[in-house]
């Protein structure tokens, strides 16, 4: 691990237990990955893949039926999972950040949008009086909030969905963060208000110096904004590469079948739905997780899991026929 990484991950897992114990849904499986400073990396993939659960891992915010059961999150070169609560929640918020998918769910509809963001800011900082609001007007006017002198007195009702998608993302950006995760960002937002959010994200990026990951289906974003792409399937990681190459010549049969699904929308005549469903995590195939959907799934597939394969420079992929037209 070198200076210029941010967050190294190694044997992540975290499963979701049922009451008795006699359940186990293994959500995120033996996953490793980098992030570098000032990087902006992609975690793509089907819903129920295990990308929300990788970011609620990194915070360790997981619900109670779930538990982290092995691996190490070295962030700056500190493991969090041996940091105790009031530890994490010194980090939470300060050194790495989050921004949900439905803001309505991550502002209080009982205080003002002035308190919300002040909240943050007291629990991280010395500001208070004069100087929290002048910081508070600062971060609205940052994330292009008009009137933030009125705003400020507002309730998050009264804002529309892009102004509260900015607001969200102004509570995370408050104590300038060092790496801030976005989970599903910009799903509530037309396309409009899509892009001017990441070229707005961009512009923070460039004046903070924040590293950003992005959980997303929008493989738009991706192209768009991302450096780096990492795609999972049931748990697991199944290819990682820097952005052009997956776009140009993904390696791993799943990769290839997402950016199929995903071209298709524009040209109904070109959609090719991935076939089948997504495998239950509990219930896993033997082999390759994917090779009940796979059109390349040959015996070997179908028995024994496959290992990480080199492709080149920052690439890999997780399958014995990796690049296969």
């Amino acid at each position: 691990m070198d200076n210029n990484t941010l967050l190294h991950v190694t044997g992540l897992k975290t499963y979701f237990f049922s009451f008795a114990g006699t359940r186990i849904v293994k959500a995120v499986d033996d996953v490793s990955f980098d992030i570098r400073r000032g990087d902006r990396l992609a975690v793509i993939g089907e819903s129920g893949c295990g990308k929300s659960t990788v970011a609620a891992s990194l915070l360790r915010v997981l619900p109670p039926s779930a538990k982290t059961v092995g691996g190490e999150i070295l962030f700056e070169g500190e493991d969090l999972l041996k940091k105790s609560n009031r530890e994490m929640n010194d980090i939470r918020g300060r050194r790495i950040a989050m921004i949900l998918q439905d803001p309505m769910m991550s502002l209080d509809p009982v205080f003002t949008i002035g308190r919300q963001l002040g909240e943050t800011l007291e629990r991280h900082t010395p500001l208070r009086g004069e100087s929290l609001l002048r910081r508070i007007k600062e971060l609205l006017t940052a994330v292009n909030i008009q009137e933030p002198e009125r705003r400020i007195n507002q309730w998050p009702h009264e804002m529309s969905g892009g102004m509260r998608q900015r607001i969200v993302g102004s509570i995370a950006l408050s104590c300038e963060p060092k790496l801030l995760i976005c989970d599903e960002a910009t799903t509530n937002l037309d396309v409009t208000l899509q892009l001017q959010y990441l070229n707005l994200l961009k512009e923070l990026q460039e004046k903070t110096g924040v590293t950003l990951a992005f959980i997303t289906h929008n493989l738009g974003i991706v192209a768009e904004l991302c450096t780096t792409v990492i795609v999972m399937y049931a748990g697991k990681i199944v290819e990682r590469a820097p952005v052009m190459d997956v776009f140009d010549s993904p390696a791993h049969p799943y990769t290839k079948a997402l950016l199929d699904a995903a071209f298709g929308l524009q040209d109904t005549r070109k959609r090719r739905p991935i076939p089948g469903e997504p495998p239950n995590l509990a219930n896993l195939p033997p082999g390759c997780s994917f090779h009940p959907r796979c059109i390349h799934a040959d015996d070997r597939c179908r028995k024994e899991e496959p290992p990480e394969a080199d492709m080149g420079p920052g690439r890999s992929a997780k399958c014995w026929h990796p690049g296969k037209e």
